[in-house]
């Protein structure tokens, strides 16, 4: 099996296009290549433009014995949708192959929080006598802090930080700017590491630079700090205390969020700090802090 001359170079333009036009982050752009490519195997040197409805459903049909979840599927059936919007935009082709193929519904699932004594227990637990300790404690409390994604936190910059006013800029999906606000006990780790911890965590052999430009977060190397060594460090934290969830980044996230609700903010500020496109991507937290509502009446209430 392969992908032909033509729909290896049509793919190639695909991405320049979600990157430069659309502003799609490496990961977002990354996944798509993913998706689109294994479509393009599976044509077997079938050109990307000869592709109608019937081969797209066959193409559906037969990923179906993968057994992949229905989030999973939807990713896949978007990036196809989206390179053959392109190819159409591009008068490629005259039809949308995949313009009446629907995307299978998502179960509904809630997100998963923690409680406050939850959020102390992990950060707590951090050694932050190295300096790695304290730069993970530093992230964590930001994460909680902010409601700011992981890969957000990643991309910080000396530049992003307006710490005299409590507040940072951050680029979310699409390259779309936000100001988030940041915490008097977050800003005072922030404040340390930046003075204190930074320049001790590469080789001591190893410069580090204190641009604009340069990472706020960076590891042993001196490089920018990935999101996936996050997400260990916070895993390897967790399994330490034998917290029985299962708890990363994006849990402060919503950890953030569902406070925020649970303490009377508006929704709308919500969205606003969360950069939500829609405000329909928010308000699932209120269907959370319902739930948690009604859990603790249940509890408490001597008539309930």
């Amino acid at each position: 099996m392969g992908v032909s001359v033509l729909s290896k170079n049509y793919l190639k333009d695909f991405c320049v296009y979600l990157e430069v036009e659309r502003n799609f982050s490496g990961h977002t752009v990354r996944a798509y290549h993913s998706d689109v490519l294994g479509f393009l195997i599976w044509l077997d040197n079938v050109d990307a433009q000869e592709v109608n409805h019937s081969k797209v459903k066959e193409y559906l049909a037969f990923i179906q014995k993968f057994n992949y979840t229905k989030t999973t599927i939807s990713r896949k059936i978007s990036a196809i949708r989206t390179f053959y919007r392109y190819l159409y935009r591009e008068r490629v082709i005259d039809v949308n192959p995949i313009n009446s193929i629907h995307s299978p519904k998502k179960n509904k699932t809630l997100p998963k929080f923690l409680t406050n004594a939850e959020i102390e227990q992990i950060l707590n637990n951090i050694k932050i006598d190295t300096p790695a300790g304290f730069r993970n404690r530093t992230i964590l409390e930001l994460l909680y802090a902010t409601g700011m994604r992981v890969s957000e936190l990643s991309d910080l910059n000396f530049e992003s930080l307006n710490l005299d006013e409590n507040e940072i800029t951050v680029f979310g999906k699409g390259s779309k700017e936000r100001i988030v606000l940041i915490s008097t006990r977050a800003k005072d780790f922030l404040q340390k590491y930046l003075k204190l911890v930074r320049k001790m965590i590469p080789l001591p052999s190893l410069p580090v630079d204190e641009t604009p430009d340069s990472p706020v977060f960076i590891n042993k190397t001196g490089y920018r700090l990935q999101p996936q060594s996050i997400r260990v460090a916070l895993k390897d934290i967790v399994q330490k205390i034998e917290l029985p969830k299962v708890v990363t980044p994006h849990v402060f996230r919503h950890s953030f969020a569902t406070k925020l609700l649970e303490n009377g903010a508006d929704l709308r500020v919500v969205q606003e700090l969360l950069g939500h496109a829609s405000i329909s991507n928010t308000q699932i937290y209120t269907h959370v802090s319902t739930e948690r509502l009604k859990s603790v009446y249940d509890k408490t209430h001597p008539r309930a």
